[in-house]
């Protein structure tokens, strides 16, 4: 295994003159230094993509069994003539081929997995009166009276280095004075995105309740009894025979894990509709203390909600937007770092947050790395393949890696918007261009992160711009605690106009 090096990054964080003491007059600054995400040219783990070669041969059998067959099929069949046949075959022996053939096309048929199609999705936009500014933000936090000084000077500074803009969502019993937070309070919430989301989608597909066969929420830390999967049945009267699965404590990463389990079930129950929803509750997640480490998440999640409608029936092709074409999961859970990077925990007052470590940057960096490593030779044309072996086995012994050019793979890109700083490092290290993190910086200043949803936001967007031409394959990554990292490919089946529901177009 390559041995990764450890790159660091440095900010000035406060500069002033000293007014006391022997120095005074002279001028000083503070410099803070960490981890910034490794360098992918560095080197490559061929673990990763020795697993990916094995994904695609995996994936690849039916397809490539097929030819061969109808090949020796054909050689077989040119020792006959049209005469011979006639002459050889009944009407009896006639009716039995044409059988034969059409059984062995069903049992290929049955035995192929079938295509998953996304046939749409929706974003839930909060009311305008959830809206809230990051000056507004540093005002109620202060009136709150939860945060001393220290507390409110570093969330004041996250947020203005954060890439979210004035017009994000919060819910503002957050800030009530003594106010606090319930269980209540978090189902509240959790209810108005979920089923606001759930609406706009079955108001733009005409789905009903009672169509939904198989039911797949996800939300990191909000996990009730009954269930929030339960919620949603129980709200929209769906059947009693409905597969419903809910996820919980999986981070912002889930929504490609609902995704694949939604694909996994649909193979199980073919000509089934499946409802993938993603959410976050803020509120039961908020932060009332004071620990850096704690008060990141405060400045940067926010509300928001995506629900999704899948089928794997072959005739919904047609009424589709996308199909996906690969998923790739990765988790880093064995080791240690990545384990604690991001996780719940109470502060010495036994106040309760999320806890993002300072390696959290690094062993994403990891995550990511062996995630696209592993789907490089899913998506990336075979000339790029080709490129990055010659340059393995031929190259000199202390030039770096080639790199393969991961745009040659995509259209378009829907990177998680977790924070400024993380997409200017993923940015660097992939060498995307600015055109390819449009939705993903636009998705963050507008919304911010919402967790799990946030790259349905980011794919609205394209869609709202008319971005997405058929044929264009769109690569969704996601990571959170874990530590996990998530890649999904959807094809456009056809040019996505702008629709009629969109949390980026203004009623």
């Amino acid at each position: 295994m390559a041995m990764e090096q450890e790159q660091f990054s440095t900010e000035i964080v406060k500069r002033d003159l000293d007014n006391s003491g022997p120095n005074a007059g002279s001028f000083y600054f503070y410099v803070k230094v960490r981890p910034r995400l490794p360098d992918f040219l560095s080197s490559v783990n061929l673990k990763y993509v020795k697993l990916g070669y094995g994904y695609l041969l995996s994936h690849s059998f039916y397809f490539l069994v097929a030819p061969v067959l109808l090949v020796f099929l054909g050689v077989e069949l040119r020792k006959f003539t049209w005469e011979d046949f006639l002459q050889k075959c009944d009407l009896t022996d006639a009716l039995f081929i044409v059988g034969l053939l059409g059984l062995i096309l069903y049992i290929y048929l049955d035995l192929t997995p079938r295509s998953t199609y996304l046939v749409d999705f929706a974003c839930y936009r909060p009311p305008n009166e959830l809206k809230i500014s990051k000056e507004e933000f540093i005002e109620l936090a202060r009136k709150s009276g939860d945060f001393n000084d220290a507390a409110i000077e570093f969330q004041q500074r996250a947020l203005k280095n954060s890439g979210i803009g004035n017009e994000t969502y919060l819910p503002r019993v957050i800030f009530s004075p003594n106010q606090k937070i319930t269980l209540k309070d978090g189902r509240e919430e959790v209810g108005e995105i979920m089923f606001g989301a759930i609406k706009d989608l079955f108001a733009a597909t005409k789905i009903k309740p009672k169509d939904i066969k198989i039911l797949v929420v996800n939300s990191g830390l909000l996990n009730t009894t009954p269930s929030l999967s339960s919620m949603v049945v129980n709200h929209f009267k769906f059947n009693h025979n409905i597969h419903s699965f809910n996820l919980g404590g999986m981070g912002c990463a889930a929504g490609i894990i609902a995704i694949d389990l939604a694909k996994d079930l649909l193979l199980a129950y073919p000509g089934a509709y499946a409802l993938v929803v993603s959410a976050e509750a803020v509120a039961y997640s908020w932060y009332k203390g004071n620990e850096p480490d704690m008060l990141l998440p405060n400045c940067f999640f926010r509300m928001g909600a995506a629900a999704m409608l899948l089928s794997s029936f072959r005739l919904d092709r047609w009424r589709s937007k996308y199909e996906l074409k690969q998923l790739v999961r990765t988790s880093k859970a064995m080791d240690n770092r990545s384990f604690k990077s991001i996780h719940l925990r109470e502060d010495a007052e036994g106040r309760q947050g999320i806890s993002v470590s300072k390696d959290v940057i690094e062993v994403g960096g990891h995550a990511l790395k062996a995630n696209i490593t592993t789907l490089g030779p899913l998506v990336l044309p075979v000339s790029e393949q080709l490129h990055f072996f010659t340059n393995m086995f031929f190259k000199k012994e202390k030039a770096k890696p080639y790199i393969p050019d991961y745009k040659l793979a995509f259209n378009h890109a829907c990177i998680l918007a977790a924070s400024k700083k993380v997409l200017d490092e993923i940015q660097k290290n992939l060498e995307l261009t600015e055109e390819y993190m449009e939705a993903s910086r636009k998705t963050l200043e507008r919304f911010g992160n919402t967790s799990s949803s946030s790259i349905w936001y980011e794919l609205a967007y394209l869609e709202a711009n008319s971005k997405v031409k058929n044929g264009d394959r769109i690569w969704q990554v996601a990571y959170g605690s874990g530590f996990k990292c998530n890649s999904v490919v959807w094809k456009a089946l056809r040019n996505v106009g702008k629709p009629t529901l969109s949390p980026w177009i203004e009623d």
